[in-house]
């Protein structure tokens, strides 16, 4: 589902997540679970404040984000 990604881009285009829109909410990045860089593209996958794990990814070619539910919430500890 193509989407909206709000990032931090510090010495790196788009380096850190910090919210995106699902479903029409936006929803906070509570915390980078894991990352990933390719030539063309990149992706995280985070914890967000629903509790819900989601893969944010980007394509360079078309300058645009993917957004797919990973897990509905995260395992307990």
């Amino acid at each position: 589902m193509d989407a909206r990604v709000s990032t931090y881009s510090g010495s790196r285009l788009h380096e850190r997540s910090l919210s995106f829109i699902w479903q029409g909410q936006r929803l906070e990045v509570r915390e980078v679970l894991e990352r990933g860089y390719g030539p063309d593209s990149l992706f995280f996958k985070v914890a967000a404040a629903d509790g819900r794990v989601y893969l944010l990814e980007y394509h360079a070619a078309t300058d645009s984000w993917e957004v797919r539910a990973c897990a509905s919430r995260l395992a307990s500890a």
